[in-house]
């Protein structure tokens, strides 16, 4: 205990004040060197962090910008060159949704007249996208630019504005069928109603505002019973999802017609069927079994009614959305401001003569030459609706739209496309087995 006393503690008191100084003095100048050194550090540390946060944004960028799909000079001089009309007068159009059935036929039809066309689609894969990538194959053979995208990026649509002063959209893009929407609603909402906003905060703000067309739904009359059924019938008794996004969309239309002068035409679409259709659809999907051999399910109605559609022709609705474009006023907006009323039309596209879905089975069996496995079923309650009929008066009177193609002829048409996009020649014979094989085929590209 005493040598430790000794020296914590000497026994000469002048010595320990000197010592004790100087020691004190030296462990002042360390702590001070110490502080020093790591404030140093630590400076150096953030600027190495900050080195390396700056270096890490850039190469995102960079990544960014050569992944991105859209961008860069020579993807504006390609949209440019497609969206150039090609005959005097001509128009040029943003066409949404470009790769999907309808899309597709209207682009064609305005190129091949010689208007400017650039096309977006996001290629989803609700159905087989490889029919919608065969699509764009076909638009592209015609000079048709489909930009890969969707209509919720608002940066690709600015984009889009910028590089071409588009006279007029044509918004086709949504999410389709009735039934897809009990197991995604979210889809619906994402693209029917947040999309079609997105476009018109787009077109609203772009100079010159384009005309707009786009196409709504005749589900937006559901639960209407007064046939058939008229522009001015009521549309606030929804039967499905799907149905109610299409009704909110012409409600949001008519508030960016009010707010921001767009000149807008909604089209009501009654079941459109014909070459290059959607599989979802009931006479594809019919087709394909059908060869396949497999039974396909008709749904019937209340008291063993069979469920009616009033079935219209893929030409016949090109006829009436490029009337509507060309029908269309211009849009009196500017810079995001009214400076005026604005053309605010709905019209029906049907073809007027409903027919029960098993008649349209029976057309397919002929032109298949195949006997269908029918299995008949009680509808079930998924919202869709016992019929559909179009009174289209209004289109004939402001559009000049008449529909001449009736369903035999059109699914005769159909029949041919579908043997021929599915490599099924029927002189080959084994006729089912060999468009099975050849449907399996398509289904794995």
């Amino acid at each position: 205990m005493r040598l430790m006393e000794d020296e914590l503690f000497p026994s000469t008191p002048g010595k320990f004040k000197i010592e004790r100084a100087h020691t004190i003095n030296r462990q002042f100048h360390r702590c001070f060197a110490s502080t020093s050194t790591m404030f140093l550090w630590a400076l150096f540390l953030i600027a190495l962090t900050a080195s390396y946060l700056s270096f890490q944004s850039f190469v995102d960028t960079s990544s960014r910008y050569f992944n991105a799909s859209w961008g860069g000079m020579h993807w504006e001089k390609q949209i440019r060159a497609s969206a150039t009309p090609r005959r005097p007068g001509g128009v040029s159009v943003l066409v949404t949704g470009a790769a999907g059935f309808v899309g597709t036929h209207v682009s064609l039809a305005l190129r091949k007249r010689g208007d400017g066309v650039v096309g977006l689609d996001n290629f989803n894969s609700y159905y087989d996208p490889s029919l919608k990538k065969a699509r764009k194959a076909l638009l592209t053979s015609h000079g048709v630019f489909v930009v890969e995208g969707d209509i919720n990026d608002a940066r690709l649509l600015a984009k889009l504005f910028d590089v071409v002063p588009f006279t007029h959209v044509m918004h086709l893009a949504a999410q389709a069928g009735v039934r897809y929407a009990i197991e995604n609603p979210a889809s619906y909402v994402h693209s029917n109603i947040a999309g079609l906003v997105t476009l018109f905060e787009a077109c609203k703000s772009a100079d010159p505002q384009p005309a707009i067309v786009w196409a709504s739904s005749s589900s937006v009359y559901g639960l209407n019973e007064k046939a058939p059924f008229s522009e001015a019938d009521r549309t606030d008794r929804p039967a499905s999802l799907y149905a109610a996004t299409k009704k909110a969309g012409e409600e949001i239309t008519h508030t960016y017609n009010h707010i921001y002068g767009l000149s807008i035409t909604g089209l009501r679409f009654f079941t459109v069927y014909g070459p290059w259709g959607r599989p979802d659809m009931a006479y594809f999907s019919f087709t394909r079994n059908i060869l396949q051999g497999k039974p396909i399910t008709v749904y019937r109605g209340k008291n063993h009614v069979d469920l009616a559609r009033d079935f219209t022709y893929i030409d016949d609705i090109v006829k009436g959305c490029v009337a509507s474009l060309d029908t269309a006023q211009k849009s009196t907006g500017s810079g995001g401001r009214k400076r005026g009323p604005a053309q605010y039309r709905i019209f029906n596209l049907g073809n007027t003569s409903p027919v029960t879905v098993p008649a349209l089975v029976g057309i397919l069996e002929r032109h298949l030459k195949v006997k269908a496995k029918r299995h008949v079923v009680e509808m079930p309650g998924n919202g869709d609706v016992p019929f559909t009929h179009a009174n289209i008066s209004s289109a004939r009177t402001e559009l000049g739209y008449n529909p001449t193609t009736n369903l035999e002829a059109g699914l005769k048409k159909f029949v041919k496309w579908y043997l021929s996009y599915y490599g099924y020649n029927p002189r080959s014979g084994g006729g089912a087995t060999k468009a099975s094989k050849s449907l399996e085929r398509k289904g794995r590209k």
